[in-house]
C-alpha cells in the first residue's frame, strides 16, 4: 500500500525546491568576486608577478572553472557547487511526462545509468555553466565602459562617434560592437532576466521541470542525489591499487610524477578538497564582512568596556598653573616688576610658544575638575564655557562642542577674532570675555590665533578638522 501511495501522491522527492537552486546559484556567484578579492590583496604585495594574472582574471577563472566543472560533472554528475548542496544533473527522458516512477523505485541503478550525462551532454552543460556566465560578464563590463555613460556626454559626442565608412575592418567591427552594446544589449539583457523569472515561477508552481531556459534547450535538469548516486560515487572515487605495467621498472608506478599517479591519486584529492575548502572560505569571508559592517561588533565591544574605569587623559607640556589672585586686590598693590596675567579666568603663568614663529599661542583654560558630586564641571565646553553640545574629542583628549572646536581649528571662532582684533567691545559681545588688553589694538603678528591647534594645549591637530572624533555618550 505504501508503494502505491508514493506513486499516486504526485510528490517528486528528487525534485529540489526553487530555494535550493537559488542558494546554489548564489554560492556559485560568490566564488569569482571572492577569488578576485584575494588575488587583488596578493597583487598589492607582489605586483610584478600577479598583475598580469589579475588583469586576465576572467579568462583564467573560466579555464580553471572549465577543468573543475568537467571533473565534477563526469565524477559526481553535477557541478562544483551543486555537489556541495547534494544536487546533480541528468537528462530528461523522451517519454510522455518525462518520468518513470516505477522504474526509479524498482531499478534505481539502471535508471541512473540511463539518465546520467554522456560526453556530449557534459559539454553542453559546460557551455551553460562556464561559457554563458563568461560571455555575460564580459558584456556587462563592456557595457559599463562603452555605453552606460554615453547619454551623459551629450549630442556632440554622439554626432562625432559615427560609423567609420572609410576606416579599417577593425574600426568598423568595434563601432558595430559599441552600437550593439548601446542599442540592442539593454533589450537583450532585459529579455534574459524576464525569461529567467518566468521559468523560475513556472518551476516553483510545478509548471516546468526546468528552472532555466538554457537547461530546457540542452535537455538537462537539476535533481537531488539518491542512494544509487552515492553508491556509484563511492565506487568511482575509491583509490585504485597500484599495478605494475608490463616492462616497467620497479618503483616506477609509485612516482608522483608518473601520469597514472597524477590522474588516479593527486588530481582526485585536489578536486575533492576544493569541495569543502572553497565554500567554507566563502562563508568565512561573508561572516567577516557581516561582522565588520554590522553594529553587533561595536555593541559587543561597548558592553565589554562599560565596566572599565579609565583615568582622564594626561597631556604633557601644559603650562604650569598658579592660583588666581584675590578679587579684592587693587591694581595699585601690584609690584612694579610684576607682569600682568594674560588671562583673567585661566590662572596660567603664560601661553604656549610656537616652535616655528616663536609667538605666543591663544589658548583657553583647561576644564576644572569636579570638587564634589554636585558640581560636574567636566560637562562644560572649555571654549564657550557652556554645556557641551555634540561632544567632539580632539587628539589631545579634551572634549568640546563640535561647532566650537571646528571653528577654532578653522580660525573663525568669535573668541579668536575678538582677541586678535583687540577690541574690548567685541570681547563682551562675541563671548570672548576673560582676556585683558595689553596695549590695545590688533594682535596680528604678535600672537597666533590658535588656528589648526587644540584650544587648550595649543598643539597642532593632525589632519585639521578631519582629525576630530565624535564622542558617543
Amino acid at each position: 500500500m505504501e508503494f502505491m501511495t508514493s506513486l499516486q501522491g504526485g510528490i517528486d522527492d528528487q525534485k529540489p525546491s526553487l530555494f535550493e537552486v537559488l542558494s546554489e546559484q548564489q554560492l556559485n556567484g560568490l566564488i569569482p568576486p571572492s577569488l578576485r578579492y584575494l588575488l587583488a590583496v596578493a597583487t598589492h604585495r607582489h605586483p610584478r608577478y600577479l598583475l598580469r594574472v589579475l588583469n586576465s582574471f576572467d579568462e583564467l577563472y573560466a579555464l580553471l572553472s572549465l577543468l573543475v566543472e568537467r571533473y565534477y560533472l563526469k565524477t559526481y554528475g553535477g557541478g562544483f557547487t551543486e555537489n556541495f548542496y547534494g544536487l546533480k544533473r541528468e537528462k530528461v527522458l523522451r517519454v510522455k511526462g518525462g518520468e518513470v516512477p516505477r522504474a526509479q523505485l524498482g531499478a534505481p541503478n539502471e535508471v541512473r545509468e540511463t539518465l546520467r550525462l554522456r560526453e556530449g551532454d557534459v559539454w553542453k552543460n559546460l557551455a551553460v555553466m562556464v561559457g554563458l556566465p563568461y560571455v555575460k560578464r564580459k558584456l556587462d563590463e563592456a557595457y559599463e565602459v562603452h555605453a552606460s555613460g554615453v547619454n551623459l556626454l551629450g549630442p556632440s559626442y554622439q554626432d562625432r562617434d559615427r560609423y567609420p565608412a572609410e576606416g579599417t575592418v577593425k574600426q568598423r567591427l568595434l563601432w558595430l560592437y559599441k552600437w550593439f552594446l548601446r542599442r540592442v544589449y539593454p533589450s537583450v539583457n532585459a529579455a534574459y532576466y524576464f525569461t529567467m523569472l518566468a521559468f523560475n515561477l513556472a518551476y516553483l508552481f510545478d509548471g516546468s521541470k526546468y528552472h532555466s531556459p538554457f537547461l530546457w534547450i540542452i535537455g538537462s535538469r537539476i535533481r537531488r542525489m539518491n542512494g544509487a548516486d552515492y553508491r556509484a560515487i563511492d565506487l568511482a572515487t575509491q583509490p585504485k591499487a597500484p599495478t605494475a605495467r608490463p616492462g616497467a621498472r620497479p618503483g616506477q608506478t609509485n612516482s608522483i610524477f608518473s601520469r597514472r599517479t597524477v590522474t588516479d591519486t593527486i588530481m582526485p584529492s585536489i578536486f575533492g578538497s576544493l569541495k569543502v575548502l572553497l565554500p567554507t572560505s566563502i562563508f568565512a569571508l561573508k561572516f567577516l564582512e557581516w561582522w565588520y559592517n554590522s553594529d553587533f561588533a561595536r555593541q559587543l565591544s561597548r558592553r565589554s568596556n562599560e565596566a572599565l574605569d579609565l583615568p582622564p587623559p594626561t597631556v604633557t607640556g601644559l603650562p604650569v598653573s598658579r592660583p588666581p589672585k584675590p578679587a579684592e586686590q587693587n591694581d595699585s598693590e601690584k609690584q612694579p616688576s610684576e607682569k600682568p596675567a594674560l588671562r583673567r579666568d585661566s590662572g596660567l603663568a603664560g601661553p604656549p610658544i610656537s616652535s616655528t614663529t616663536h609667538l605666543p599661542i591663544l589658548t583657553v583654560p583647561a576644564p576644572a575638575r569636579a570638587t564634589d558630586e554636585t558640581s560636574n564641571t567636566s560637562a562644560l565646553c572649555p571654549i564657550c564655557v557652556s554645556e557641551i553640545k555634540t561632544a567632539t574629542a580632539a587628539q589631545t583628549g579634551f572634549v568640546y562642542c563640535y561647532t566650537c572646536i571646528f571653528k577654532w581649528i578653522e580660525g573663525e571662532h568669535p573668541r579668536q577674532e575678538a582677541f586678535m582684533e583687540g577690541s574690548a567691545g567685541a570681547e563682551e559681545e562675541e563671548g570672548a570675555r576673560g582676556w585683558l588688553e595689553e596695549a590695545g589694538g590688533s594682535r596680528v603678528g604678535k600672537w597666533e590665533s590658535g588656528a589648526g591647534r587644540d584650544a587648550v594645549t595649543g598643539r597642532r591637530v593632525l589632519g585639521g578638522t578631519s582629525g576630530l572624533r565624535r564622542v558617543m555618550v
